[in-house]
C-alpha cells in the first residue's frame, strides 16, 4: 500500500509538467522567484506535501483552493485566516463562511512545519496558501500558473471583515459583484473564479432554500432545473441534514474543467450565487457560454484571475512577519 500511494504521488507530481501561464504581477514586490535562493527545496515541499494530501482526500483539492478565496477577501492576502483565537484575536474560523466547512488547515501546519525544519522562519503562511491553492488546482487537472511570492503574514484577524466581504451562497448577483469590485476584481475574474466549483462539494444549508422557499413565497427557485431539485431534495429535507455535503458539480466533481459552465446553461448550478451568474447579467451569461463552449479560454482566464486575486493587499518588506507556526503570531 506504502509503495502503491508513493507511487501515485509521483504520478500526481508529473501533472505539474503542463503548460504553465506566466503573467506579471502588478505588485513588483511580489515575485516567482522569491524563495529562490532563501529556500530553494520550498515550492517542491509545498507540492510534496499537497499532492500527498490530494492523494488521500480528492475533495482536498477544492478545500485547499477556498482557503486561499477566504483569505484574500478579508484584509488581502496575509494568512489572517488561519490564526486560531488567542492574544485578543478572534478568529476568522467561526464566521458564517468559515464555520463548519473552512477545512485543510492540518494539511498547511503539515507544509508549515516541513518548511520550518528545511528554512526557519522564511516561508510565509501566505506564500504557503496562494502555492496549496495553485497546487491543488494542478492536481486535479487544471490549469498551471507562476505565483508570484514574497507575502507577509498579518498579526490579526477580522471577523467581522469575515463575515461581510465573502459572498454568500444566497446573495444576489450585484451584491457578489460588489464584493469582487471592492477587492479591485472585476465581471471576468467573478465568472471565471466561479469555475472552482468545478471541484468540491456544499452543504444542504448553503441551497435550501432554492429548493423550498427562494423568495419568501414557500416555493422553490424557478431557475432551478426541476427534476434536478427533486434530487436534491431526497438528501436535503426541510429541516435537518444542514450538513449533508452536495458535489457542486455532479458530472466531474472531482476533475477541474468546464463541466460547471455547461451545467448551470443546463440550470443545474447547485447554489443560487452559482446559477445567478446566467440569470441576471447578461455579459456574465456571455462568459458563462464562452467557457462552457472553450476549456482552454477558461483554464486561461482563471490562471490570470488567481494571480490578480493573489496580489490583493499583500503585506511585504517590513509589515507583517513571518509566523513560526500558521495559527498563531510570533511571541513579541
Amino acid at each position: 500500500m506504502a509503495r502503491f500511494m508513493s507511487f501515485f504521488i509521483f504520478i500526481t507530481l508529473l501533472s505539474f509538467a503542463p503548460i504553465c501561464f506566466s503573467f506579471k504581477s502588478n505588485n513588483d514586490n511580489l515575485y516567482p522567484q522569491y524563495y529562490y535562493k532563501s529556500c530553494p527545496q520550498a515550492l517542491e515541499i509545498v507540492k510534496s506535501v499537497v499532492a500527498k494530501a490530494v492523494a488521500k482526500e480528492a475533495r482536498m483539492a477544492a478545500s485547499l483552493l477556498r482557503l486561499h478565496f477566504h483569505d484574500c477577501f478579508v484584509k488581502g492576502c496575509d494568512a489572517s485566516l488561519l490564526l486560531d483565537s488567542s492574544n485578543g484575536i478572534v478568529t476568522e474560523k467561526g464566521s458564517n463562511p468559515n464555520k463548519n466547512s473552512a477545512r485543510g488547515f492540518e494539511v498547511l501546519d503539515e507544509i508549515k512545519s516541513a518548511l520550518e525544519k528545511e528554512c526557519p522562519q522564511t516561508v510565509s503562511c501566505a506564500d504557503i496558501l496562494a502555492l496549496a491553492a495553485r497546487d491543488s488546482t494542478v492536481l486535479a487537472g487544471g490549469p498551471n500558473w507562476e505565483v508570484p511570492l514574497g507575502r507577509r503574514d498579518s498579526r490579526s484577524a477580522s471577523l467581522s471583515g469575515s463575515n461581510n466581504n465573502i459572498p454568500a451562497p444566497n446573495n444576489t448577483f450585484d451584491s457578489i459583484l460588489s464584493k469582487f469590485k471592492r477587492q479591485g476584481l472585476d465581471l471576468v475574474d467573478l465568472v471565471a473564479l466561479s469555475g472552482s466549483h468545478t471541484i468540491g462539494n456544499s452543504r444542504c444549508t448553503s441551497f435550501r432554500q432554492r429548493l423550498y422557499n427562494q423568495s419568501g413565497n414557500n416555493k422553490p427557485d424557478t431557475t432551478l432545473d426541476e427534476s434536478y431539485a427533486a434530487q436534491l431534495r431526497n438528501r436535503c429535507p426541510k429541516s435537518g441534514g444542514d450538513q449533508n455535503l452536495f458535489f457542486l458539480d455532479f458530472v466531474s466533481p472531482t476533475k477541474f474543467d468546464n463541466s460547471y459552465f455547461k451545467l448551470l446553461l443546463a440550470s443545474k448550478g447547485l447554489l443560487n450565487s452559482d446559477q445567478v451568474l446566467t440569470t441576471k447579467s447578461e455579459e456574465s451569461l456571455a462568459l458563462v457560454k464562452r467557457y462552457a463552449e472553450n476549456n482552454a479560454l477558461f483554464f486561461d482566464h482563471f490562471a490570470k484571475s488567481m494571480v490578480k486575486m493573489g496580489n490583493i493587499s499583500p503585506l511585504t518588506g517590513s509589515s507583517g512577519e513571518i509566523r513560526k507556526t500558521c495559527r498563531k503570531i510570533n511571541s513579541s
